[in-house]
């Protein structure tokens, strides 16, 4: 379980398209006992975590997490000021807002006060990625009209369509002009494989392993390349060429 939610974290600060070697302060919808928080802050980010359950953020005190942690129910706002963060993520808890508990509760309300406020607290341009278990399609169309109703523009990555148990979603929210949605994972793709094994729980040896790849060497380019296509970006096709050094011209 504690792989899977690294792993998904992992996609969703993948699809967050941060910029490189800076440090980004984030949001963490329904971060429970912290492990998706651990996640952003062994790749160098700070995080606040929200969540309605306070024994899951006791647990994440007791696990001695960096980030700050806030109880709260997202269906009635995220209480910080406008711009605050760079960016959010969210694993499997935005769908439990399309429940009503109560006979007071209109999930179509909840959902609503959610993304005007999350859209409010994001920097203008950023993006939140909210990965969730949709139990059918209409509370699919229920979460992203809410989303769009609230001014978010984007849409839905799937990964591993064809799988039943590999299958998840990821819904990609930008909160300025729209721009092009990244491809999901597929279980045909050669670099299926490597791809999942960056976001095992081993953590730290995959990162000490990277502080020991040479800058500009072939695997250090393959590396940054694969990255950046997991991130939906235009990258150029390997070839035998990749990473070799230009010679000097006069």
């Amino acid at each position: 379980m504690i792989d899977i939610q690294t792993r998904m974290a992992g996609r969703a600060l993948e699809l967050l398209y941060l910029p490189e070697n800076k440090p980004c302060y984030l949001l963490d919808i329904g971060c429970g006992t912290g492990l998706s928080g651990s996640y952003l802050s062994d790749e160098g980010h700070y995080w606040v975590g929200l969540d309605i359950s306070p024994a899951m953020l006791d647990e994440a005190v007791d696990r001695e997490i960096e980030g700050d942690l806030l109880l709260g129910d997202m269906g009635q706002g995220i209480p910080f000021k406008p711009g605050t963060f760079d960016g959010c993520i969210s694993i499997s808890a935005v769908q439990w807002l399309c429940n009503a508990n109560k006979k007071s509760e209109n999930p179509a309300k909840r959902l609503y006060c959610f993304f005007a406020s999350l859209f409010s607290v994001l920097v203008r341009g950023s993006r939140a990625v909210l990965q969730l278990y949709p139990e059918n399609s209409e509370q699919l169309e229920l979460i992203t009209t809410q989303a769009t109703k609230a001014g978010f523009s984007g849409g839905m990555v799937v990964d591993y369509p064809n799988s039943a148990k590999a299958k998840k979603f990821y819904l990609c929210l930008f909160s300025g002009p729209s721009t092009f949605i990244p491809e999901g994972l597929s279980e045909n793709q050669d670099e299926v494989e490597p791809r999942e094994s960056v976001f095992t729980n081993e953590r730290f040896p995959l990162r000490m392993s990277r502080r020991g790849m040479v800058r500009k060497s072939r695997a250090w380019v393959l590396e940054k390349k694969e990255r950046h296509r997991r991130q939906g970006r235009e990258v150029r096709p390997d070839t035998q060429y990749t990473g070799r050094k230009r010679k000097p011209r006069f």
